[in-house]
C-alpha cells in the first residue's frame, strides 16, 4: 500500500486525482499506476486501469494482487474482473464505494484495510477539489 499511496501523490504533484494502484504478482510489482484523467484528458485513465496497463499480460498464474487506495469504481472493478485477477486490497472506503459487491460477486477476495491516514489525505483533497471529484465520479456538481 505504501507503493500505491506513493503512486496518489505522484498524481497529486502532477496536478491529477491522488489515487494510485499496484499490481503484485508473487509478492513482486509487476505494475504501477496513478489516476491520470486529468494529465492525459482521458476518462478511462482510472489508477487501477494505468496500474494494468503497465503490468501488461499478467497471466492467469500466480498470487496476484491489486493495492489500491480507494475502492475501485465499477469501470476499474469490471477490468479487474475480466482480468482474473483474483484480490484486491483497498486503503479505504470512506470517501467513496466502488464495485466492492460486483467484485465480491465475480468472487474476488476483496480487503478494506481502513486506513485512516489515507482516507483523511483523500477527504482533504475531495473537500478541496470537490467539483473535479464529482465530474471524476459522474456526480453534477
Amino acid at each position: 500500500m505504501t507503493e500505491a499511496f506513493a503512486q496518489a501523490k505522484k498524481s497529486l504533484a502532477e496536478g491529477g486525482i491522488p489515487i494510485g494502484a499496484v499490481l503484485v504478482k508473487d509478492g513482486k510489482i509487476i505494475g504501477r499506476g496513478h489516476n491520470r484523467r486529468v494529465q492525459n484528458n482521458d476518462i478511462t485513465a482510472h489508477a487501477e486501469i494505468d496500474c494494468l496497463r503497465d503490468a501488461g499480460d499478467i497471466g492467469e498464474h500466480g498470487d496476484r494482487v491489486l493495492y489500491s487506495t480507494l475502492s475501485p469504481c465499477y469501470m476499474c472493478s469490471g477490468a479487474i474482473a475480466l482480468f482474473k485477477v483474483p484480490k484486491v486490497v483497498f486503503a479505504e472506503n470512506k470517501n467513496f464505494v466502488g464495485g466492492e459487491a460486483f467484485l465480491k460477486q465475480k468472487g474476488v477476495d476483496i480487503v478494506n484495510l481502513e486506513d485512516s491516514e489515507i482516507a483523511e489525505f483523500f477527504g482533504a483533497w475531495i473537500k478541496d477539489n470537490k467539483k473535479l471529484w464529482e465530474e471524476d465520479i459522474d456526480k453534477e456538481p
